[in-house]
């Protein structure tokens, strides 16, 4: 073989190469943006539906598309395309309201036009208060063995979707709230770990989400490590991995 043609054949594969990893991110781009896209959880805001260091795939294609959808917010999209609406007890993820950058994950609890307010802990919707049963405790245990138990409740909303809530401190800051009215095109998104969220409740911090902010409704945990447990430690998964919880639904 002379050089030319073995000089031809590493160009060759070096082209085939670079061509096979550009598709490759093509395609992962392609499943990112239009169909899930993975999350993971740095707050205990969501307990006990999501712990830290849960790992969701999100998917997009569940409120439809807008500019939100897109890496760094680039596409001309003035709204929502074909789009569903979000439902009441959906858990998803939306842009930040005040920066429309950060994204947060809550659960979808009013509806445009809804009325909800907070009192002794208790949810109302509408006037009404949502169904709320006490069950046993969570159970957690800190970095140092020390074991921590929340009470915690089943909450129903008025559609038959069903949730656990933990209630960390009696009369907590935002156990009482004033009426809030949610605004037209809007949603009010809770977290369901109640005396541990920044939500639609505190409305110079979260407030009323746009529904052009949804990024995708949360779908499946497919990964779990304990808290304080980088993911990245892969010789550590067999005892690190909370093996529970892979493959819940949400």
């Amino acid at each position: 073989m002379s050089v030319s043609n073995e000089k031809k054949e590493q160009e060759g594969g070096i082209y085939e190469t670079i061509k096979v990893i550009a598709q490759a991110l093509l395609l992962a781009l392609i499943v990112r943006t239009f169909l899930f896209q993975p999350f993971s959880i740095p707050s205990g805001s969501m307990k006990d539906t999501l712990l830290i260091n849960d790992y969701l795939f999100v998917s997009k294609y569940s409120y439809g598309y807008s500019r939100y959808s897109f890496p760094f917010g680039l596409a001309p999209i003035s709204g929502r395309i074909w789009g569903d609406e979000p439902e009441r007890g959906d858990v998803a993820v939306f842009k930040l309201p005040s920066d429309n950058s950060t994204d947060y994950i809550k659960r979808v609890i009013g509806l445009p036009g809804d009325e909800v307010q907070m009192i002794d802990g208790v949810l109302f919707l509408n006037g009404k208060a949502v169904k709320r049963e006490r069950i046993d405790d969570f159970i957690e245990k800190d970095r140092y063995g020390n074991v921590n138990r929340v009470p915690r409740y089943v909450e129903t909303l008025p559609n038959g979707v069903s949730y656990h809530t933990l209630d960390l401190v009696p009369n907590g800051a935002l156990d009482t709230t004033r009426v809030y009215k949610v605004p037209e095109g809007h949603y009010f998104m809770m977290g369901d770990n109640r005396d541990n969220s920044a939500d639609s409740r505190v409305l110079n911090s979260v407030g009323y989400v746009p529904y052009e902010n949804f990024v995708g409704r949360a779908e499946i945990i497919f990964f779990s490590v304990e808290e304080g447990q980088p993911a990245w430690m892969f010789w550590k998964w067999p005892w690190s991995i909370r093996w529970s919880r892979l493959g819940d639904l949400l």
